[in-house]
This record gives C-alpha cells, sequence and structure tokens, in this order.
C-alpha cells in the first residue's frame, strides 16, 4: 500500500498548492490513499463544508483535523454526518465527529487515526491511551494504521512515535508547521516524522501574515493573525510505502516551493 499525506493546509494559498499539485504527485508516486491535513484550511482556522467537498473532488481519501476542528462553526453538524473527515479521537465523547476512520483499497484496508498532543496545548484525554483503545479495534478488522499525531512538542511527538512502533504502519506530526528532516523508520517497522510541515503561504510565519507575528513579539500585545490570500505557496508532504506485513517499507519527504520546485513528475 502507498500512502501520500499532505501536512497542514492553510487558507487559500495552501488550497492552491494542493489543487496544483496533487495530479502531479499522484502522477510521480501513485499512491493508493491520498491524506490531507485541513484543520487551517478555511483562512487559517478550521475548514468549512465547500472546502472538504472540494478536496474530495480533487482525489482526497481522507481529512484529518486538530486543535482548530471547531474553528468553523457549520462544522458541528457536519462532522456527525458519514463523511471522510476525522478529528482529534481524544476530545471528549460529546464532542461531534470521530477520531477513526478505515479506508478500503482493494483488498487491504487502512484505519486512519487522528489524535492531539496535550503539552502546551488544550487539556483534553490521554492520546496515548486513546491510541491503545482504537489500535485494538482496528486489530479486529486486521487493517494497517495510520497515525497523524497533532501535537506541539517534538518530545511528545517522538513518544508518540516508539510507543506506537510496531503496532501501526506509520506515525506523522502536524500542527507545528515546520518540516522535520528526521524521517525514518523505527526499530519495530513503523514509518515516523516528527512534522510534516506546511501547505501554504512561503513567505509568511507558520503561513500567517510576517508583520502581524513579529508585532506581538516585540510589544507583546495580542494581535489578530491574518493569513495571506496571496503570495509564493509551499507544499510539505510525506510518501510512505508498506510492504505486505503492514511496515513501513520507504518514506520520502516532499516539499515545493520556488527553491524546491517538483521534478520527474
Amino acid at each position: 500500500m502507498r500512502i501520500l499525506f499532505i501536512g497542514d493546509i492553510v487558507g487559500a494559498i495552501g488550497r492552491e498548492m494542493l489543487e496544483t499539485y496533487l495530479p502531479q504527485l499522484k502522477t510521480k508516486y501513485r499512491p493508493n490513499v491520498t491524506i490531507v491535513n485541513g484543520e487551517n484550511a478555511a483562512h487559517g482556522r478550521g475548514i468549512t463544508e465547500k472546502i472538504y467537498k472540494t478536496f474530495m473532488t480533487q482525489g482526497v481519501d481522507m481529512v484529518t483535523l486538530g486543535n482548530h476542528t471547531y474553528g468553523q462553526r457549520e462544522v458541528y453538524d457536519f462532522l456527525d454526518q458519514d463523511i471522510k473527515m476525522i478529528r482529534p479521537a481524544n476530545y471528549p465523547d460529546e464532542a461531534p465527529g470521530v477520531g477513526m476512520k478505515i479506508i478500503r483499497y482493494n483488498q487491504e484496508k487502512l484505519a486512519v487515526i487522528n489524535l492531539q498532543g496535550r503539552a502546551f496545548m488544550q487539556s483534553i484525554d490521554c492520546p496515548f491511551k486513546k491510541a491503545d483503545e482504537l489500535i485494538a479495534e482496528a486489530e479486529k478488522e486486521k487493517a494497517n494504521i495510520f497515525v497523524d499525531f497533532h501535537a506541539e512538542t517534538t518530545s511528545e511527538k517522538g513518544a508518540m512515535g516508539y510507543y506506537l512502533d510496531g503496532r501501526v504502519s506509520a506515525v506523522v506530526g502536524t500542527h507545528t508547521h515546520i518540516q522535520t528532516a528526521d524521517e525514518r523508520v523505527l526499530p519495530g517497522g513503523t514509518g515516523f516524522i516528527t512534522d510534516v510541515g506546511m501547505t501554504g503561504h512561503y513567505d509568511g510565519i507558520l503561513g500567517i501574515n510576517k508583520d502581524e507575528v513579529i508585532h506581538r513579539f516585540v510589544t507583546g500585545l495580542p494581535v489578530r493573525h491574518v493569513v495571506h490570500e496571496k503570495g509564493r505557496g509551499v507544499l510539505s508532504g510525506v510518501f510512505i510505502e508498506l510492504n505486505k506485513e503492514g511496515h513501513t517499507k520507504k518514506m520520502k519527504r516532499i516539499l515545493i516551493n520556488d527553491d524546491h520546485p517538483l521534478i520527474g513528475h
């Protein structure tokens, strides 16, 4: 099984980068399953039904979310429908949506799990214990398991990677928007990268207008983050190929911007 994952899509520029490059990436890597993190897709905060449906028409198989899951009010009801979108599984049970869904490709199954970290983030249920619960469910389905761990600290992400090593096919980190150069296969066969990176405005700070961010750090005053709607873009992702046992046998970072053009497509 071949998996293509595109990291945190931020605003209009991120959506445009996906629209432009996803067909080329599919041609190059021939993924069986394509997953994107869309929690920043609507002006940097949340996702809308319209954006979700656009992703589906572009060939996305599953959308994962994160701490901005409920950034757009309309998603509350939409998440409880039969859709290919999941939110962090360790939110309380009362929260709309679910944290795992299974994708079927020919005779194979891929359980996609979304978890959120707790270090320097919202205090919610334990992601490690929730992972144990969902892995037990996925194993009953005899499915390979892919985990999007939306977390702030590298240490918590690394802990999750080793905690799940040998029990899942891959653990990829999202949320910090900066791609890390540490993709590898852990001793038990689980593919891991601390953070896949973002897909959005190349010349901003984490996809946000740099002027507002600098002003906040210089003055200590609260400012409203503004997401650029025009400008140069970057696309960050990872390609993962599994062997017959469901372990990662190949993992490759994807970074596309003016300095790193997509070649060989």
